[in-house]
């Protein structure tokens, strides 16, 4: 009997778990360490948006199984929501599915589309989910870039003109995690186009749609015209809302793709429970402010991020979009590595953050911040690491240091 699994052999250990449980243990001996390393929402959801969890869960008809492909009520306001916000019209019946949270539904759609040997292109760095979702269904992945610029698409070509078999996927993620890059329309067009010309699918993972900054929305890939005929996009209430443990995100476009993966999901669940699916109801047809009010937060957050680390002697690229930033090592530090760095920060300066070769090869060299924190915890943690970069020699320049 072998001593491991097959599809567990595909895994390799979970590099982010390690500092996780590192911080963890700090925690417990009583370590006040400030986490910016998950990106997990520590904002509240509306006060409408649990009224009604509330209401719908004392009904007692509320508690038997739900619906695997989501409320007819949920489907129509996801729909509504494309309407109102990317000029998309989508039919609530073909070509929307409630996920429970992006991260299933990619999971759910690798299963359902891939062959055992398949190539998916998927970038790198990238969210794990990217990756292993199709690993875990028996794909081979092909790593391209993240950066959207001609280098991407030369990659693209590359990989269709000397993989075999020729890929059949592209996993797109914009705003990315961990990256926080963003594109325009007119890459989406590009992008659909090429797609076309080589018949491959495109997976679109639009989880930040709603966290961009200095006045440029992020365009969803259905609005390029015929985008529907080779991509499906996800899009999750988690950061949109603070409501990422609920566990609500949807597929939406290609009436292929959503039906074959409704027919996955038929099998392995029964739906989200019916109050949580009435209280996304809520979140989406209800008053929006919510939405701006939590942009402007992250906003704030990420200026005071950059201007506080870089008077501590860290300069980190301004993002355009997403909770997260990007952060290169510092120059005088880089040898040490993403993980032994953010080990190190984690045990001199008391701030967590995920090192970058978590998220992929490509990412070595960086970590991931995320803005999860207020601005006093974030001007804390500058202060942190501004020692601790003293500690170890690195000189900060007294206009920064001020």
């Amino acid at each position: 009997m072998s001593d491991e699994f097959y599809r567990i052999k595909r895994l390799p250990p979970y590099i982010i778990a390690e500092v996780n449980a590192m911080r963890a243990a700090a925690r417990a001996t009583g370590e006040d360490i400030i986490d910016l390393g998950m990106g997990n929402p520590d904002l509240p959801p509306p006060p409408h948006v649990i009224d009604k969890l509330v209401e719908v869960a004392r009904k007692p008809d509320a508690h038997g199984y739900s619906q695997s492909k989501g409320i007819p009520g949920l489907r129509k306001a996801q729909a509504n929501y494309y309407g109102r916000r990317f000029g998309v019209e989508l039919d609530p019946e073909s070509e929307v599915v409630v996920t429970m949270g992006s991260k299933e539904g990619l999971a759910s759609l690798a299963t359902a589309i891939t062959a055992p040997g398949d190539v998916v292109l998927a970038p790198n760095p990238s969210y794990p989910i990217h990756t292993f979702g199709f690993i875990i269904a028996g794909a081979t992945i092909r790593a391209v870039p993240t950066t959207p610029d001609e280098k991407y698409f030369e990659a693209l070509e590359r990989a269709m003109a000397f993989t075999v078999p020729r890929p059949s996927v592209l996993v797109v993620n914009y705003p990315s995690n961990p990256t926080a890059e963003a594109v325009d329309l007119a890459f989406y067009e590009r992008l659909v186009a090429w797609a076309k010309d080589n018949q491959v699918w495109i997976i679109s993972d639009l989880a930040y749609s709603e966290l961009y900054f200095d006045g440029n929305p992020t365009p969803s890939i259905l609005q390029v015209p015929g985008a529907k005929d080779v991509a499906v996009e996800f899009t999750s209430l988690s950061k949109t809302y603070s409501m990422a443990g609920w566990r609500i995100g949807f597929a939406v476009g290609n009436k292929k793709l959503i039906a074959a993966m409704t027919r996955v999901k038929s099998y392995l669940d029964y739906g989200a429970f019916t109050p949580i699916q009435a209280a996304a109801c809520a979140a989406l047809n209800g008053p929006q402010d919510i939405v701006e009010t939590n942009r402007q937060l992250y906003h704030k957050r990420r200026d005071v991020l950059v201007e506080s680390f870089g008077r501590a002697g860290w300069d980190i690229p301004s993002p355009r979009a997403s909770m997260f930033a990007w952060a290169p090592l510092p120059p005088a530090l880089a040898h040490l590595g993403s993980l032994e760095f953010s080990k190190q920060l984690l045990t001199h300066a008391q701030v967590a953050v995920a090192p970058g070769v978590g998220y992929g090869e490509n990412g070595e060299g960086f970590v991931r911040i995320a803005m999860v924190e207020n601005e006093q915890r974030l001007r804390q943690a500058a202060r942190n690491v501004k020692k601790y970069l003293q500690s170890m020699g690195v000189n900060i320049p007294s206009t920064k240091a001020g």
